[in-house]
């Protein structure tokens, strides 16, 4: 369940991480002109944790912060992944309380349902939330229920999360069955409802399969590239440059599946970000975190916390080769709000063009999203 201290990252509610005092906004990138960007995380979450508890109010010190990223705009995931029964009920209400949460605090966050109100966020420095599912299983037959979605403000549905669902088979299927033939209605369903269909966590076949089908842009919000670091949560590049040929975007995480040890540094992101713009071209690459804007203090309470949730995912079987009891889904020297910074300056060190990085961090997006959505 969702509260003032609480985004929902990845499908999974994280809670109560302290922030640090954001460093300074001059991060020598004026001449990439940051302030002017529009900058999306297409796969992300914030929190506050500052003030107390119960209170619906966004903190003066957390609104900062957030005004001060520079982020224009994040994709929220909304649902309950995996297979256990409920996973509707409970979407539908995190939706309820994540639409509160935004009406409360409207001077600092914006519900986006079209791309115009990214650009409405921007121009009135408020964070625009925007509403995905990581998972079809909460749908399985009743394709009705995607358009229940649109109605609620679900704007992208990932086909599959690590598990198998009806519509095809996850990341950590062995089998690597593929796409089901109601996989196949599934897509068209999605496709009709102008939703943007997300194959990030798909198994080889079933994201190839998938973007065989696709008559519309697709998007892999979340991955690393598998040629860089064999995790099947990654991707190889024969899917990516289908995902691109067919006008979509790969987005980067910064999680523990970029690298072997698990511990990604901001070169590590750039050298992945680097080989989908190399295969994919500067047009496809984009940013999907799987992490929140903010600092992650590591102390003894979130320590206990990553185990639980490890032993949690575990259990369910749904935890990836890289994750771990001890291991944080940061990216350690960038883990702070002002991190796109950091990932600007990294580009740029990179030999990135200032264009180029403009289109990494949100044009990209902005641009398959008005053409999938409409608007």
């Amino acid at each position: 369940m969702i509260d003032r201290r609480m985004a929902l990252v990845g499908g999974v509610a994280l809670a109560g991480l302290a922030a640090s005092r954001v460093a300074a906004a001059d991060r020598g990138i004026a001449n990439l002109a940051y302030d002017r960007a529009i900058v999306i995380d297409g796969l992300g979450g914030f929190n506050d944790p500052y003030g107390p508890e119960d209170e619906k109010q966004i903190s003066t010190r957390g609104a900062a912060e957030l005004r001060q990223s520079g982020t224009t705009a994040v994709h929220f995931t909304v649902n309950e992944v995996g297979n256990e029964p409920g996973a509707w009920e409970k979407t539908v209400g995190n939706i309820a309380q994540l639409d509160q949460l935004i009406a409360d605090n409207a001077d600092v966050l914006l519900r986006a349902l079209s791309t115009g109100d990214f650009r409405a966020a921007k121009a009135s420095n408020r964070l625009a939330v925007y509403y995905g599912v990581q998972d079809t299983s909460l749908v399985g037959t009743e394709l009705d229920r995607l358009a229940l979605l649109k109605g609620l403000g679900v704007r992208i549905v990932q086909l599959t999360y690590n598990l198998r669902n009806l519509s095809g088979d996850g990341s950590l299927e062995p089998a690597n069955a593929g796409l089901s033939k109601l996989g196949h209605d599934t897509i068209a369903r999605i496709e009709h409802e102008k939703l943007l269909l997300d194959l990030s966590h798909g198994g080889q076949r079933t994201i190839a399969e998938a973007l065989a089908a696709a008559t519309r842009p697709p998007i892999i919000s979340h991955t690393g590239c598998r040629a860089l670091n064999d995790n099947p949560r990654n991707v190889w590049d024969a899917e990516m440059r289908t995902c691109a040929d067919k006008g979509g975007v790969i987005g980067i995480y910064w999680m523990p599946f970029l690298v072997p040890n698990s511990r990604p540094t901001g070169a590590d992101v750039v050298a992945h970000m680097t080989h989908v713009r190399d295969i994919c071209g500067e047009d496809h690459v984009a940013i999907g975190t799987d992490g929140i804007i903010a600092k992650t203090v590591i102390d003894e309470k979130a320590r206990a916390t990553q185990r639980k949730f490890f032993q949690d995912r575990s259990k369910r079987g749904i935890a990836a080769p890289g994750e771990g009891s001890d291991i944080f889904n940061i990216v350690a020297e960038w883990d702070d709000a002002m991190r796109f910074r950091h990932l600007a300056d990294g580009l740029s060190r990179a030999r990135w063009t200032t264009r180029q990085i403009e289109k990494a961090l949100g044009a990209n997006l902005l641009r398959l999203y008005g053409d999938v959505w409409g608007t």
